[in-house]
């Protein structure tokens, strides 16, 4: 009986062991061995990415601004493809290829890390015709599947820079973020990079079963261990769609770049720079080609957004900064009157200034753009003796004028926005030496000239201050993601900031001048009947033709739109940055244009014919 009884233990022992072999060899060949686990898994399931829809942009009127279009994917596994009976001939008519471009095609999915286990992209965004033509004959060609995609639609053709483009992932986004694998398509540019992870939702995962001849047979346990995708969020902008339109028009074949913006909040209105393109261009199979053509445009550059990141001496339009500073720090009064002979007469007569009455007041000589007038404030101010010496005061004008978002990124929701530039101390010192300079050295910062450099949204920014007399909201382009105004990521733009510059009666000072601009002075020519405004013209001086430069806010008493427009170039900034500036307003405002004469001068004005520039792209 013991030597039945250990026999029986025997067995039962020997029956265990090799039990426990068999599950140590089912643990390392499904868990451990990818190599196994891979071979066998493409035998028979099928992962399929659920790529979401990527979440609609709308303007402030819930006008549709980007909507999604079906394109697909054609996948390639080059481990499930046949070396011995796959039709090559056929399937390079299926697709409309040539045999060396399949083979190239081939040697670089399987050349791909990882490879041949790995799926990749074979043909990227097939559209919906070339989709139904290839699914039916698909069954035939194992290692091949279609992954649906979706591609941006731009209805309106409109504000290309501001709502960006959609690329692929490359290796250095797939490292910094998981979420990300090569193929992928994500924001690159514009709202588009700024807001990508609300517009992307998140990718879903379905297990399909497939049989020998790689065609699906089903869910997997009926879904059970499927994910859905979540759709991305749709975005609501500030962007008047009707506005933008109106402003691309206007800005057709010049170079430069306008925005507009709601002083009480800080939404911008429209944001236009030109040349432009069709937003349609960069999708799809066709994105590389076009993308290039753009490119070899040197001289109208339409990929690069001037609107955040170019940089321009802001001329006549910054005397407006130069008088608040003088008021605040003491220096000036709005009686204050100062001579002007042609020029700033302590040097000479430079910088040079235009014919007008002399001497002039404050509000006259805004009026007029007065450059002495504007040269003896900047002298004042860093020569002013209470400082002690010309660093500490200039240090303070410096301080002010930053205060003000110049030299430093305004912190919109606009993408790759730069910041300008205010030189500093340091930057002087290197140029004439520690204690080698002086007000009189730098004096063309008085008129915003030398080495002074504003982008357009900063100019529109600046005008929104002086509207609201010292403060302002950031300057941004969403208000509602998800339908939803009070979202966190938009709380930053409910902060309400203020200048250095506090005391509203010195504001006032200044929008007399402004007005009287309008009035009676720079900007008499552009009045609009109706809608009293305030305005400045500049002319920013360039190593060519003069830039046409216009930052204005109306109505005076309650603002309701504030532009900034450099026009390069241009000329005088009653010229074309102005004109376009006070058609802006009138369509916003009244929904019409009283001056269709200067309308039809605007838009078929064609500044890069005219100055023999290299044709450009665009509407």
């Amino acid at each position: 009986m013991n030597q039945l009884g250990d026999r029986k233990y025997l067995i039962i022992g020997v029956f265990m062991l090799v039990g426990l072999l068999f599950i140590m060899r089912l643990f390392y060949i499904q868990v451990i061995d990818d190599s196994y686990k891979l071979d066998a898994n493409n035998q028979a399931f099928r992962y399929k990415t659920e790529y979401p829809v990527r979440g609609y942009i709308y303007d402030r009127n819930n006008k549709l601004l980007v909507y999604n279009e079906a394109a697909y994917d054609l996948i390639v596994l080059p481990k499930n493809i046949s070396k011995t009976d796959f039709d090559t001939a056929g399937f390079c008519e299926l697709l409309g290829m040539t045999k060396e471009t399949f083979i190239k095609k081939m040697k670089k999915a399987i050349q791909a890390p990882n490879s041949p286990r790995k799926e990749s992209i074979f043909e990227k965004q097939l559209s919906p015709k070339d989709y139904a033509s290839i699914q039916e004959r698909l069954y035939r060609y194992r290692g091949f599947t279609v992954q649906s995609r979706t591609l941006r639609k731009y209805p309106f053709k409109i504000a290309a820079h501001m709502l960006g483009y959609i690329g692929e992932a490359d290796k250095s986004t797939t490292e910094r973020d998981p979420y990300y694998k090569e193929g992928d398509y994500l924001g690159i540019s514009g709202i588009e990079k700024t807001y990508e992870k609300a517009l992307r939702g998140k990718k879903g995962l379905q297990i399909m079963m497939v049989d020998v001849h790689n065609r699906e047979k089903g869910s997997y346990m009926n879904g059970m261990y499927d994910t859905m995708a979540i759709p991305g969020k749709p975005l609501t902008t500030t962007i008047d769609a009707d506005l933008q339109l109106y402003a691309e028009q206007l800005m057709a074949n010049k170079i430069g770049s306008v925005v507009a913006l709601d002083p009480r909040t800080g939404e911008i209105l429209a944001i236009v720079t030109s040349p432009t393109y069709d937003p349609n261009l960069l999708v799809g199979r066709t994105r590389n080609k076009n993308f290039a053509e753009l490119s070899k445009d040197s001289i109208g550059k339409p990929l690069f957004n001037r609107s955040t990141m170019a940089s321009y001496p802001p001329g006549s339009t910054f005397k407006l900064v130069m008088a608040l500073i003088g008021l605040n720090e003491g220096v000036l009064t709005a009686s204050t009157r100062y001579p002007c002979a042609r020029g700033f007469p302590p040097l000479g007569g430079r910088p040079k200034c235009h014919p007008h009455g002399s001497p002039m007041d404050l509000v006259g000589a805004i009026g007029t753009s007065c450059n002495s007038y504007f040269s003896y404030v900047f002298k004042s101010v860093i020569e002013d003796k209470k400082y002690h010496n010309v660093y500490k005061a200039y240090a303070n004008w410096r301080e002010i004028a930053t205060s003000f978002c110049l030299g430093t990124k305004t912190g919109s929701d606009l993408a790759n926005e730069l910041r300008g530039n205010v030189p500093s101390i340091k930057y002087y010192d290197k140029v004439f030496g520690k204690g080698s300079w002086k007000a009189s050295t730098v004096i063309s910062l008085g008129i915003g000239q030398n080495e002074l450099g504003i982008t357009p949204l900063q100019n529109a920014n600046l005008v929104a201050i002086i509207a609201n007399k010292g403060w302002y909201y950031t300057p941004h382009i969403v208000k509602a993601i998800n339908n939803n105004p009070n979202d966190t990521t938009l709380a930053r733009f409910k902060v309400k900031h203020f200048t250095d510059i506090k005391d509203t009666s010195i504001y006032n000072k200044v929008i007399l001048g402004m007005a009287k601009a309008v009035e009676a002075g720079t900007a008499a020519s552009l009045q609009i009947e109706g809608i009293p405004y305030c305005a400045k013209t500049g002319t920013a001086q360039n190593s060519g033709k003069d830039h046409s430069v216009f930052v204005c806010f109306a109505p005076k008493d309650e603002p309701q739109i504030a532009i900034g427009i450099l026009i390069e170039n241009g000329g005088w900034g009653s010229s074309y940055a102005g004109p376009i500036a006070r058609l802006m307003m009138e369509k916003y405002l009244k929904g019409k244009i009283t001056r269709p004469d200067l309308e039809k001068r605007m838009l078929d004005a064609d500044l890069i014919r005219k100055l023999n520039l290299v044709p450009t792209t665009n509407r």
